[in-house]
């Protein structure tokens, strides 16, 4: 057991007090949907509030008109999509509208949709980022950043990289 003792004095205190006054502020966090909801959630079937809501879609499936409209806002043709979710095009367009994907697909598009948004909120726009992803760069060893999204580890690449560009450090 360690016992510490302070010493302090006690001086008088002078009747000019240096004591700010601010009013009592309450703090609180609305009920703000991360801004990558937005790319998911435009469906009408689709309503996403919270992470647990991405959870419980993530574990059903998407539908393929989600995955679509994910595809679409984010600039993805249908071979990128398809190489990106590891399904091949025919497959991929032999769905219906409103079947459900696969679990392993859900997952993706939601690490697609934070990716974008991530992006988004680095380089200032959407549009600016679109570029940068499908640009080849060096530090992917001349390949385009989205192109190596077909892993975890290149999203996890690509996640570290706009890290560094948002703080400055360039390769």
């Amino acid at each position: 057991m360690v016992i510490i003792f302070v010493y302090m004095s006690y001086k008088s205190k002078s009747d000019n007090k240096n004591e700010l006054h601010e009013p009592m502020m309450a703090y609180s966090v609305q009920g703000t949907a991360p801004s990558f909801y937005n790319l998911l959630g435009s469906s009408k079937s689709v309503k996403l509030s919270n992470d647990f809501d991405i959870i419980k879609l993530a574990r059903q499936g998407f539908p393929k008109s989600l995955l679509l409209s994910l595809a679409k806002k984010i600039s993805l043709n249908i071979q990128e999509l398809s190489n990106i979710l590891h399904i091949s095009e025919r497959t991929l367009q032999r769905y219906d509208d409103d079947a459900i994907i696969k679990t392993e697909y859900a997952e993706k598009a939601v690490e697609l949709a934070r990716l974008y948004t991530r992006g988004e909120e680095v380089f200032g726009s959407m549009d600016k980022f679109k570029i940068w992803i499908k640009t080849p760069g060096i530090v992917f060893k001349g390949e385009a950043p989205v192109t190596i999204l077909d892993t975890s580890a290149g999203f996890d690449m690509v996640f570290k990289e706009l890290g560094r560009i948002e703080h400055g450090i360039f390769a």
